[in-house]
């Protein structure tokens, strides 16, 4: 289902952009684009409550978490709100390097909870559990697009924002990035 939604999403932002809108001119703005909106998606179900059973929710997640990891229902809610995140660091174009790049590590620090959902049959949304050979296709087709879109982001706005970012936190650091004249 979610495949889908990223699917008709870059199909229909590439549209756009085979029809003058330059924002879409690129696969790759448009795979970030689509990916937004799927995150957003994605990430409303990290706070739906449980009483809602037509879209997972919530507690689904919280199944999904290995007993591991503590604070399960605090680590949804931190998921969701990076997911959120990252989907306006994918539309913004100066975030966009910085915004794949994060998304790549998050896709890579929740594949253990989509291993345990599928190892341990934890039903998703009231079905049937997805079972592995599904869910580690998927999370690589989420990684790949993130640094695909990563790849392919201008770094040097988000080299800017770091330069500024330690500028203010070292005073020192930016005498020391400047070059000497002679």
């Amino acid at each position: 289902m979610i495949e889908a939604v990223l699917l008709i999403a870059l199909l229909g932002f590439r549209l756009l952009g085979a029809l003058g809108v330059r924002r879409f001119a690129t696969w790759a703005a448009s795979a970030a684009h689509a990916m937004a909106v799927m995150l957003v998606v994605t990430a409303t179900a990290h706070f739906v409550p449980p009483s809602v059973t037509v879209m997972p929710n919530h507690a689904d997640l919280v199944r999904m978490v290995p007993p591991v990891v503590p604070f399960a229902e605090a680590m949804v809610y931190l998921t969701g709100v990076l997911e959120l995140l990252g989907a306006v660091g994918l539309v913004l174009t100066a975030t966009r390097w910085a915004a794949g790049v994060s998304l790549a590590a998050l896709y890579v620090l929740l594949l253990p909870a989509n291993v345990y959902a599928a190892v341990n049959d934890v039903p998703f949304n009231g079905g049937a559990p997805t079972s592995l050979w599904l869910r580690i296709p998927e999370q690589v087709l989420y990684i790949a697009i993130a640094v695909w879109v990563a790849r392919s982001a201008d770094r040097t706005a988000a080299r800017r924002l770091l330069h500024v970012w330690r500028a203010r936190v070292t005073p020192s650091a930016a005498v020391a990035d400047r070059p000497s004249s002679l």
